[in-house]
């Protein structure tokens, strides 16, 4: 085969890499941002009633319950605490370093 060819396919599997990794940061992101998000309406500091407000926390609440869900079924709350955040954040940094690590990167160091 052209050395051409092996060229685009890493360039190829360095994209597919770049955009599974940065769904996954986005991710990540979303799920800091409501937990950050309930603990400042919690403390009063944010007003849920505000349409700007509650347009936001729909918005990342609907990002995140198809992630927080699952988890939430599994793992009890501790004492009113939800702990299901920080097992998903530990899930997707786990996925984020074996798809680099074993995944990706063996991918794209040989050339495919």
């Amino acid at each position: 085969m052209h050395p051409s060819i092996y060229l685009k396919k890493g360039i190829a599997v360095a994209v597919i890499a770049y955009i599974v990794l940065t769904v996954i940061g986005l991710a990540k992101f979303a799920i800091i941002a409501v937990i950050i998000a309930s603990w400042l309406v919690t403390f009063n500091i944010l007003n849920p009633s505000q349409p700007f407000v509650s347009a936001v926390l729909g918005f990342f609440k609907q990002v995140t319950d198809p992630l927080l869900r699952p988890v939430q079924r599994y793992v009890p709350s501790l004492g009113g605490i939800d702990i299901s955040p920080l097992v998903v954040l530990i899930g997707l940094e786990a996925l984020r370093i074996g798809l680099s690590q074993y995944v990706f990167g063996p991918m794209i160091a040989s050339g495919l």
